[in-house]
């Protein structure tokens, strides 16, 4: 239960908390947000200060509907903020956010130890290979279409199993190449519904190759906020409670906006978990 993210040994055992950092305009909560390098400076101390393990930087909006870029602009976005983040914090550990695998490759060359790919290595061919060949870990997300289609992708034989089937394939064949730092990522609110994800998190530890470890990515969606009618800015309280749950079904890291808050719930919820019974 470690990732080898380049030569820096993370503890899976202990729960952790990745910080979204979004170079884009549209996201759907903080788009638009991180303007200059000052501004993304500011957040990565604030993020690393607060507790964040890994640090998720990203240039393209998977949010449903969001307008595709071209690979040139994504690049654009990340590598130099990468190399600036690399160069003010040493230490930090990177992951690339891209199903490119040009762009991934760009970014581990900049300083990224982990890759994020949506797609799970459906939208690009060369993703697999190129992991293999970066020797970094890898986080396979379930997802159908694109962000352009998935929300009209949303039927279902069997939820689980489709998921299962899924990851079975895309995990023996990363296996094939060499690759065993993989993580698992469900996709909540990629071609699912409101319904859909919650019985998903019901159901956490009947994922395919449970003893993988599983990051959930649930911070201020739709999921969180729709049942409250509430909206994005509205939803930080809603999103603690939908940690707890996922961490009670066995998450190993989540993906979020607010990370002292996320590490706040992780360590009530290692408090919990180590307590002894009451003797009487």
């Amino acid at each position: 239960m470690t990732l080898n993210c380049r030569g820096n040994l993370v503890d899976l055992t202990r729960r952790h908390a990745m910080a979204i950092l979004n170079l884009t305009p549209d996201s759907f909560y903080d788009g638009g947000r991180l303007k200059s390098d000052e501004e993304l400076l500011r957040l990565v101390e604030t993020d690393l200060e607060a507790g964040a393990t890994f640090l998720d930087l990203g240039g393209y909006s998977s949010r449903p509907g969001a307008t595709d870029v071209c690979e040139a602009t994504e690049m654009a976005r990340v590598i130099p903020a990468i190399a600036t983040v690399k160069r003010e914090f040493p230490e930090a550990l990177i992951s690339i956010d891209t199903f490119h695998s040009t762009i991934a490759e760009k970014a581990v060359q900049a300083g990224a130890c982990l890759i994020n790919d949506i797609s799970g290595g459906s939208r690009d061919e060369d993703m697999f290979q190129t992991v293999a060949k970066l020797q970094v870990p890898y986080i396979a997300m379930h997802m159908r279409g694109t962000p352009q289609t998935m929300q009209s992708l949303t039927e279902y034989k069997d939820l689980l199993q489709e998921i299962n089937l899924y990851f079975s394939g895309r995990v023996n064949r990363l296996n094939a190449l060499g690759v065993n730092d993989i993580i698992l990522d469900p996709g909540f609110g990629f071609a699912k519904t409101t319904a859909q994800n919650y019985f998903l998190l019901k159901n956490l530890p009947l994922l395919y190759h449970s003893e993988l470890p599983i990051l959930v990515g649930v911070s201020r969606k739709s999921m969180v906020y729709k049942p409250l009618h509430a909206c994005a800015d509205r939803a930080l309280n809603a999103t603690t409670a939908v940690h707890i749950l996922a961490l009670q079904q066995g998450a190993s890291i989540l993906r979020v906006h607010d990370v002292r808050e996320a590490r706040e719930a992780i360590k009530i919820f290692e408090v919990f978990e180590s307590s002894s019974s009451l003797i009487q």
